[in-house]
């Protein structure tokens, strides 16, 4: 088994497991060498604990993205409610959006184009068609309405974790798949999750609709006493509504506030953060 399991989120449908190595070693290695511990990790320390296919189209037309031909009005009320939120986070962070006001967030379908309409035009969503964000916003509502799509999910990680395992490093929706999967299992012996660019915190959306369910307005520790959590945001990261998980996990997370230029959301710009090779570094130390 891998010393450190790494977790993926959305859009990861026509990639593969080894495409996601590829992508993500080389910036890992980087944050390591960036935090003073460049010798600690071989490529046979990690693994992917990838489920992207399990949201690949079975297929597709010729000259499409990939993406079925989604369009505003397949937005349904669920999805609307995370689009929304979106759309105001990336407002007070890019002045380019256009800021919703209390009347256009009410959830109509006018409300929804506007919306898709507004990030399409943002710095955060550049290069995303409208059918691209609308199948992002399937695969989350798919995730939390779909017990078979969840329980496959978790399972594929929970296969990746064994004895050798000490990180956990998740991203986006990734960080509520390793946060669900190291709660089923208690005694999993990881010593650090590393959580990037998580959605975790959105009320109503996601926070309160994890398993465990949260009590008394505070999610349950994914872990022994031991374990040590890091959770890394970019100010502008518009999935990371969120930025300090100590609000809804209680004091014992440990959050970092990072640079990530104009990716802000990007995988490889978290990873390559020392602050991200540190807390790796840390839970790999004397491992």
């Amino acid at each position: 088994m891998a010393r450190v399991v790494l977790v993926h989120g959305i859009g990861q449908q026509f990639t593969g497991p080894e495409s996601m190595l590829a992508g993500w070693l080389p910036p890992l290695r980087d944050g390591l060498t960036l935090a003073g511990a460049p010798t600690l990790l071989s490529a046979e320390d990690v693994a992917a604990a990838f489920y992207g296919d399990l949201f690949r189209p079975p297929g597709r037309p010729l000259g499409s993205d990939g993406s079925p031909p989604y369009t505003a009005a397949d937005v349904t009320a669920a999805e609307a409610d995370l689009l929304m939120l979106w759309w105001a986070e990336a407002a007070t962070v890019d002045p380019a959006v256009v800021s919703p006001d209390a009347r256009t967030l009410a959830r109509t379908p006018r409300s929804v184009q506007a919306a898709l309409r507004a990030l399409a035009g943002s710095a955060f969503f550049a290069g995303l068609s409208v059918r691209m964000m609308v199948a992002d916003l399937k695969q989350v509502a798919r995730y939390f309405a779909d017990a078979d799509t969840r329980q496959e999910v978790g399972a594929r990680l929970r296969a990746r974790i064994g004895p050798e395992t000490a990180v956990v490093i998740a991203h986006s929706l990734g960080s509520v798949v390793a946060y669900e999967a190291l709660c089923a299992e208690p005694d999993h012996g990881v010593r650090a999750l590393v959580t990037l660019g998580s959605p975790l915190g959105i009320p109503n959306v996601v926070f309160d609709r994890l398993v465990p369910g949260p009590v008394g307005g505070l999610g349950r520790w994914p872990g022994g006493a031991g374990l040590v959590w890091t959770n890394i945001a970019d100010q502008g990261d518009v999935v990371a509504l969120v930025k300090d998980l100590r609000v809804g996990f209680g004091p014992k997370v440990r959050g970092h506030l990072v640079d990530n230029g104009t990716h802000a959301h990007a995988v490889s710009s978290y990873l390559s953060a020392p602050q991200a090779g540190a807390a790796v570094a840390a839970g790999l130390q004397d491992t």
